[in-house]
């Protein structure tokens, strides 16, 4: 505890201030008047403020009246600027001293000189046994890959790490983190989760929980990639930080699923931690991406070193691409009957060798007892039986650890893109422009990605046909998810797609109806050639009055082979629609495509496709220029 008595008098040693020394009301009002104060990044930082719509006023994020001293204080940094001082100096009466519930208020202040300094510090017990049980000297931001099942964690995950002294990054677990996330109700579903999670339904908590919950979260239970990037702050921006955290912990602050998200409120505790970074105001508007926000985080030189933590899956796949098809054929035999081979069996097989069929079995033995959720008694006695026949070979198996990418996640194409292009449908030329905010399809390059994943929010396509004069709406995807995951005997995942919002297809009476849509589907996956083909079984609903029926119900099929590659990508795919009990012909599509990619971030692309639907056939041609921003 004696550690942090700087704490009690905020590291300047100014407890103990006679009664003439003490600052009067009068005396700091008018300080903070002539240094502006309220007017300074740093204060913003502190309240969570923003400039509004048109820019002539500032509003608070931060949606809880605990968070403000002054009545006015959500809308008036001067005011609250004003409660703050009185109650810093005089208390409040409201239990717990101001000084303890705003130490990171308190602190910047302090530093602001005269005659700040000379506000007498009262101690915060609870505060500094909080801070002594972290015991932190270092923060590290974490990067959890994209998980496509679970609206929450699409664009991936980020949180900060508290790190301890004196410890490698094999004990690093015994850490603890800080993250926001929406308080979502238990028994709200995936869809109302993400309805509520994009209009602000939630609250968002910011919780301090144990590193080996998360490691046990993303790296096993949902097989997630994490990459650690530690953070160059300086100790007093450290304890900085964790002051401003003690401050928002158990604050309100309503979670918003594309900006005021789990990255953008980590980027706000930086921006309190070192005054002057301010990496608030280079977040995109609504665009507050994980990735992107590690992007500004590299981009501003607040980052020491990277390091890479693959996943229960990763190392798995990475071991049983060091065996044998022999060996992997052990490793899978083994598993499937619980059963060692005999002796005889495994006479040819080089102690080193076994040795490691026996580490990659143990292995595949746990990565499926997490994903069927089997009862420790089910696997107790074949993991016994594993890890007794390996302790008796005292060969090492040479088994190496996953390498890390030669791409970063925060290294992949920017998300946002842009594309300009010209083409025909059927015999309608015309020029057209689409804009996708975020996030990645199958034709942009894979590094930095998660191999075979498709997520894409608000994707819009204009055309104009000139030889008509008209400017259509060709589609608005509103949310496009589909997740290919390849299949072999050791990994059985289900792919699988999503998707609502409204496009135009070809009708068996020849025209193509602008109709809201809404889609999904479920199949397999397999590597081949270096890609990935797939065949889904489908089913879209459509909307609209110009259909012949008002709506359309169509199941269907989707065959297509995706290669992804660090140059960019190409992709053919046959596709069918019935319509059964309906007055609609089965339409059928075939399409090709070829996408070029340039770094830092343009590219071109080229498709060709071929639809029909009853008597009308139509050949689609169309080439542009892409900008990823």
């Amino acid at each position: 505890m004696l550690r942090h008595l700087g704490l009690f008098c905020l590291l300047n040693g100014m407890c103990g201030w006679t009664q003439a020394e003490i600052p009067t009301l009068e005396e700091l009002l008018a300080a903070a008047q002539q240094q502006q104060l309220s007017e300074r990044p740093a204060w913003w930082a502190l309240l969570h403020y923003r400039p509004t719509v048109l820019g002539w006023a500032h509003k608070s994020q931060a949606d809880d009246p605990r968070f403000f001293l002054a009545k006015d204080g959500k809308t008036d940094p001067h005011g609250e600027l004003a409660a703050t001082l009185m109650a810093l100096r005089n208390g409040d009466g409201q239990g717990t001293h101001p000084q303890c519930r705003f130490p990171a208020r308190f602190y910047w202040l302090q530093q602001q000189g005269q005659p700040f300094s000379r506000i007498p510090a009262v101690p915060c017990p609870q505060l500094a046994s909080w801070l002594e049980r972290l015991n932190t000297v270092r923060v590290t931001l974490v990067f959890a890959s994209s998980y496509l099942n679970s609206p929450s964690s699409m664009f991936g995950h980020t949180f900060l790490r508290l790190d301890p002294p004196s410890l490698n990054q094999d004990s690093l677990i015994l850490a603890s983190t800080v993250s926001y996330a929406a308080d979502a109700a238990a028994h709200d579903s995936e869809i109302m989760f993400a309805y509520r999670g994009i209009f602000g339904g939630y609250p968002g908590i910011t919780t301090v929980e144990p590193y080996f919950d998360k490691l046990r979260l993303y790296s096993k239970l949902e097989n997630r990639d994490l990459w650690e990037y530690e953070l160059n702050l300086r100790p007093d921006e450290v304890t900085q930080l964790l002051r401003h955290v003690w401050e928002i912990k158990d604050k309100r602050f309503d979670y918003f699923f594309f900006d005021e998200n789990c990255a953008y409120r980590l980027l706000a505790l930086i921006d309190v931690a070192r005054p002057g970074t301010r990496l608030i105001p280079q977040v995109s508007i609504l665009r507050a991406i994980p990735s992107d926000t590690v992007r500004i985080v590299v981009a501003n030189n607040l980052v020491d070193s990277v390091y890479f933590r693959p996943s229960q899956a990763t190392e798995l796949r990475h071991h049983l691409s060091q065996l044998k098809a022999s060996e992997r054929h052990w490793v899978f035999s083994m598993n499937e009957s619980q059963q060692l081979p005999s002796e005889k069996a495994t006479a040819d097989l080089a102690p080193e060798r076994y040795a490691a069929v026996l580490e990659t079995a143990y292995e595949l033995m746990r990565y499926r007892a997490q994903k069927e959720e089997l009862a420790r008694e089910a696997t107790a006695d074949w993991s016994y039986e594993l890890l007794q026949a390996r302790s008796k070979l005292p060969e090492s198996s040479s088994l190496s650890t996953a390498p890390r990418p030669k791409v970063r996640d925060d290294q992949g194409h920017p998300t946002g893109r842009m594309m300009a292009m010209a083409g025909r449908q059927g015999h309608r030329p015309y020029l057209g422009l689409s804009l996708r905010p975020a996030y990645h399809d199958f034709s942009d390059p894979a590094p930095g990605y998660r191999l075979g994943s498709q997520l894409q929010f608000l994707n819009a396509e204009l055309r104009y046909y000139w030889e008509s004069n008209q400017l259509e709406l060709e589609q608005l995807n509103v949310v496009d998810i589909i997740s290919l995951s390849a299949r072999d005997r050791f990994f059985r995942p289900i792919s699988w797609q999503a998707g609502f919002g409204a496009d135009r297809q070809l009708t068996s009476e020849g025209t193509r109806p602008l109709a809201a849509y809404l889609k999904g589907g479920a199949g397999v996956s397999y590597g081949i050639a270096h890609g990935l083909a797939y065949a889904l079984a489908t089913g879209t609903g459509r909307v609209s009055t110009q259909l012949a029926d008002s709506y359309q119900l169509s199941p269907g099929i989707a065959l297509g082979w995706n290669l992804q590659r660090y140059w960019g990508s190409f992709r053919v795919e046959a596709q069918s629609q019935f319509f059964p009990g309906q007055n609609e012909d089965p339409y059928y599509r075939g399409s090709a495509s070829l996408n070029l990619y340039w770094p830092p971030g343009w590219g071109l692309t080229f498709n060709i496709g071929r639809e029909k639907s009853g008597d009308f056939y139509a050949t689609i041609l169309q080439g542009g220029v892409r900008i990823y921003f």
